[in-house]
């Protein structure tokens, strides 16, 4: 990926977040730009939530200039879909709401659709994920409802990347800090809060944008961002 990556905590598509998008957009330096929504984290929780996200989308990326479609992509025969491929290579931000991190994975893994957004994403697209879509950047993902973790496609320097960071319930926050105790020596565990984007490149800075905290932990400390701070992952 040699464009700007966003991992959002919670908010996509909410006035909340307008100032991360905007600042998406602005650095693509194209006069309209072509944004793609993606659904598929919400696959199996039907057609009205996948209908609810992609008409968001629409409407969102549409009131900051933008040309938009919200691609059908929910299961991998439409992952697979050939007539999804030159939208989605021709693409300027790709952007992925939230829901089930393991099936939005195992959705896009090794779909033509993912391979498409590849070719778009090396030409310096835009990838912004929300929760799920943040999550299945990291090496693994957490599944707090199995008390385990499964393969993610490992492109952001992190083991794990924690959504709604600050929300998190109090019945899975020892669970949180058991993914904490998996890290070795060189890994890292990100948080995002929600309302709160961290936005950079791969191999140069990321900066927080937004009202919460990114967290960083490794296995001997805990650091915290605010709003406009700045860090490197490597």
């Amino acid at each position: 990926m040699n464009g700007l990556i966003a991992l959002v905590g919670s908010g996509e598509y909410l006035p909340v977040m307008e100032d991360v998008d905007r600042y998406l957009l602005a650095n693509l330096n194209v006069k309209t730009p072509r944004v793609v929504c993606i659904p598929a984290a919400a696959g199996q929780e039907g057609d009205e939530s996948v209908n609810r996200w992609s008409r968001m989308g629409t409407e969102h990326f549409q009131r900051l200039g933008a040309d938009v479609q919200a691609l059908r992509i929910t299961t991998k025969a439409s992952a697979n879909d050939a007539q999804y491929e030159s939208m989605l290579e021709n693409a300027d931000l790709i952007y992925f709401s939230g829901g089930n991190p393991q099936y939005l994975f195992e959705t896009l893994h090794g779909s033509r659709a993912w391979t498409a957004m590849q070719k778009a994403w090396s030409n310096g697209a835009v990838y912004a994920g929300c929760s799920a879509g943040a999550m299945i950047l990291s090496k693994r993902i957490p599944s707090f409802r199995l008390a385990g973790t499964l393969e993610g496609f490992g492109i952001v320097p992190a083991k794990f990347i924690i959504p709604h960071f600050d929300a998190i319930p109090g019945i899975w926050k020892p669970l949180v800090y058991a993914l904490k105790g998996q890290l070795k020596k060189g890994e890292r565990m990100i948080g995002v809060d929600e309302n709160t984007a961290l936005v950079g490149q791969l191999g140069s800075e990321w900066k927080v944008m937004g009202k919460g905290k990114v967290h960083m932990f490794t296995s001997k400390e805990h650091l915290t961002y605010e709003n406009g701070q700045s860090l490197f992952l490597q």
